[in-house]
C-alpha cells in the first residue's frame, strides 16, 4: 500500500514512520556508509526531515518496504544546497519537487522498488508537476531505466549524479506492470 503522509499524517502512522527512519539509518549509515546523523532510537534524520516534506511510502505486509522525500524546491533543498555546482545554479520552480532519502527496508520484496516509483509519479502526474529534481549514485541509473523511468542526468561528480524524472503518464504502465500491482494507493 502507497501512503503519501506530512505534518498531521505523520502521528497517526507512527510506528511506520518510525520503521522508515530506522531503515533509513540501516541503509545510509550501515550498508552505505554516510556520515548521517543517527538518534538513540536508531533512526536517520537530517535536516530537510525539518523543512515540511511529504513521504512517499510504500507498507507491504503491515511494514515500511521502502520510502522517499518530496521536497518543493521554492523552499530549502540538498540539490540547491550541496549539489548546485552540478545542477549550473539553483534548481527552483512550483513545479519541480526535490525527491531524496530513496529507502529500501533491507528485506524488501522485489517489486517494491517499482511500486515506490509509481507511487512518486502519481504525485507529480495528480499535483500537476513536471519533475522531479534528485542526487543519486550513478549505479542506481541502471536500476532507473531497468523499470523503465530513468532521470534525464544533468550533472555527475564523482559517482553522484543529479538527475530529473518527467512527470510523464507514459512511465505509469510500465512501472504499474513491474508492481505487479502489490501495492494499492492509499
Amino acid at each position: 500500500m502507497i501512503h503519501y503522509l506530512s505534518g498531521d499524517d505523520l502521528p497517526c502512522h507512527a510506528d511506520l514512520v518510525s520503521q522508515m527512519f530506522r531503515d533509513r539509518a540501516t541503509q545510509f549509515r550501515g550498508r552505505l556508509g554516510w556520515d548521517v546523523t543517527v538518534d538513540a532510537a536508531g533512526q536517520e534524520r537530517d535536516v530537510y526531515d525539518d523543512e515540511g516534506p511529504l513521504y512517499v511510502i510504500c507498507e507491504d505486509a503491515g511494514h515500511h518496504a521502502a520510502s522517499m522525500r518530496f521536497l518543493p524546491t521554492t523552499g530549502r533543498t540538498m540539490v540547491n544546497d550541496h549539489f548546485a555546482d552540478l545542477t549550473g545554479g539553483p534548481v527552483v520552480s512550483p513545479l519541480i519537487w526535490e525527491c531524496t532519502r530513496f529507502c529500501l527496508a533491507p528485506d524488501a520484496p522485489r517489486h517494491v522498488t517499482a511500486a515506490l516509483l509509481l507511487g512518486a509519479l502519481d504525485l507529480g502526474l495528480r499535483s500537476g508537476l513536471t519533475d522531479a529534481v534528485g542526487v543519486f549514485d550513478m549505479a542506481m541509473i541502471r536500476v532507473y531505466r531497468r523499470l523503465g523511468w530513468p532521470p534525464t542526468l544533468i550533472g555527475e561528480r564523482g559517482g553522484i549524479g543529479v538527475g530529473l524524472w518527467a512527470f510523464d503518464g507514459r512511465f505509469r504502465a510500465g512501472l504499474e506492470r513491474r508492481a505487479k500491482a502489490n501495492c494499492a494507493t492509499a
